[in-house]
């Protein structure tokens, strides 16, 4: 069983290797294209959403509960990143 600490650890690290991830990327592939505020945004995004997990992972709720708490706070996160990305729905900070 794993320890609060390690599930602490296993839920943050998750944010921060994309985000390296991507530092590296912007770095060495060409065409990848990300400027400081982009890496702000993408931090604010992750780990808040890492930290809204945590604290759904760490409720009393049931198991069920979770997982779909969890899902939808993903859901939630993937339609923000992609909205900032492409502008499916077209509002004013929508991306190119």
């Amino acid at each position: 069983m794993k320890t609060l600490k390690q599930t602490n650890i296993l839920i943050f690290a998750v944010p921060a290797l994309l985000l390296a991830a991507a530092f590296f990327c912007n770095l060495f592939v060409e065409g990848f294209n990300w400027s400081l505020p982009d890496f702000i945004i993408a931090g604010i995004l992750l780990f808040g959403t890492a930290f809204v997990i945590n604290l759904v992972v760490h409720s009393q709720k049931t198991l069920l509960f979770k997982l779909i708490i969890s899902g939808i706070v993903l859901l939630i996160l993937l339609l923000i990143w992609i909205e900032l990305a492409v502008g499916i729905f077209g509002s004013p900070f929508a991306g190119s």
